[in-house]
């Protein structure tokens, strides 16, 4: 049904005279033919004429004469360091929230003239000038969403509606988890009831804690990767985005979502220009571009993630108007977004997701029977997740032990030297 409703967008926009479909371009914009733009953007999300569909940038470069060299990431940490190490040249690119903050606080965006961006008239006050960008000079609202967990319900035994069932040991080999850091400890942090974007050093070695202890269940840490993996019933639970889950079941009629009761995080996609953008004017066409109502409508249906843009959420012809968990009503579940944090947190934060992606199972195992006892899925159930009380009286008992272990050796010793004399 998505792909007919898609592919009868793109004959819309196809037959519908240019004048009307979107501005007419003026003086300034046909010195910009035969240039090029570099977009820089999360994998599977931009419409791109597969079956029927409407390709977005082949219409942009139709329309304007300009060249769109397109690329993709994984996650937003790999799209940071890419950018930061140099040796690539691009116009725009799509991060999330708090990369977004990070980046203009870096002075790695440039500010948008939004004076070319009259679409912009499609982006409600509740999208505009939210915490990552309180001036709202630097980006364009692209998509919002939320993370959830994804399950099957021929192999789950029970409908979730915990986090804490990633860590249970029915599922072992069969669990799916993030492969990106904030995502990953937004999970912990969530069982434990942290705030997302606390700045304590402790509260962070908890979380990294609680995600080692998951390493017993044998996780497969994946990005994009999770489609194919939940979609061919490889595994039986995977916290993704809503958005992603709908293309899933469209290939896996067993697949079903929750939202945890213990919280998710909510987050905004957006569109900025990089700083030094060698064609920051078509960058700004191309964002005014995306903007207009049947293009995003066209985007929207085919990423199915909720859109920021009111010509699309308000269309009843939309595919998800009105869709429950696309566009939840408002405090359904409890809801935090990230935020950019200290420099010395990012640190320990990229220092803690080394040590869990490379804990050995075995020390895994061994380190819950000294912590948490025999079963971890109950201690978790029973709120009993490592704390830094826990913490210090394990270390108590282990120095203890040690003391312990060296009088004997010293009574050994001893009593061996007197038996020679």
């Amino acid at each position: 049904m998505k792909k007919v409703l898609c592919a009868v967008t793109a004959l819309l926009i196809t037959l519908l005279p240019l004048t009307v479909a979107y501005s007419a371009p003026d003086g300034d914009i046909e010195a910009l033919r035969g240039s090029t733009l570099y977009v820089y953007n999360w994998g599977e999300y931009i419409s791109d004429g597969a079956d029927g569909t409407v390709d977005v940038n082949a219409e942009f470069t139709k329309k304007y004469g300009i060249k769109v060299v397109y690329d993709t990431y994984d996650n937003n940490e790999v799209m940071y360091s890419k950018l930061k190490g140099g040796g690539v040249s691009y116009d725009i690119v799509i991060p999330s929230d708090y990369m977004i903050e990070r980046m203009i606080n870096e002075d790695m965006l440039e500010k948008i003239n939004f004076d070319n961006i009259p679409n912009f008239k499609y982006i409600p006050e509740k999208y505009r000038n939210l915490d990552y960008d309180p001036t709202g000079e630097y980006s364009v609202p692209y998509t919002v969403s939320y993370v959830g967990l994804i399950y099957n319900t021929k192999m789950v035994e029970e409908a979730p509606d915990s986090w804490k069932v990633l860590w249970d040991e029915r599922y072992t080999n069969n669990i799916l988890m993030f492969n990106n850091p904030r995502d990953a400890f937004a999970i912990a942090q969530s069982i434990l009831g942290q705030d997302y974007n606390m700045d304590t050093e402790e509260g962070w070695r908890v979380a990294a804690a609680l995600l080692k202890e998951q390493k017993s269940v044998n996780p497969v840490y994946v990005n994009d990767e999770v489609f194919l993996k939940m979609e061919a019933g490889e595994a039986a639970l995977a916290p993704y985005y809503v958005g992603d889950y709908f293309l899933m079941k469209e290939n896996n009629d067993d697949l079903a979502f929750v939202y945890p009761k213990e919280g998710v995080n909510y987050f905004v996609d957006a569109a900025c220009i990089l700083k030094g953008a060698k064609n920051k004017r078509a960058a700004e066409l191309y964002l005014d571009f995306i903007n207009e109502p049947e293009i995003a409508l066209a985007n929207a249906e085919y990423i199915a993630y909720g859109s920021p843009n009111s010509a699309v959420y308000d269309n009843p012809d939309y595919e998800y108007y009105e869709n429950e968990l696309l566009y939840p009503e408002e405090g359904a579940f409890k809801t935090q977004l990230f935020k950019n944090l200290p420099p010395n947190i990012l640190a320990l934060q990229s220092s803690l997701w080394d040590d869990v992606k490379n804990y050995n199972a075995t020390a895994a195992s061994s380190e819950r029977a000294l912590f948490f006892g025999d079963s971890t899925q109950n201690n978790i159930d029973n709120g009993e997740a490592m704390t830094p009380v826990t913490i210090k009286y394990g270390i108590c008992i282990g120095v203890f032990l040690l003391l312990c272990l060296a009088y004997v050796i010293f009574r050994t010793i001893r009593k061996k030297h007197r038996e020679q004399y």
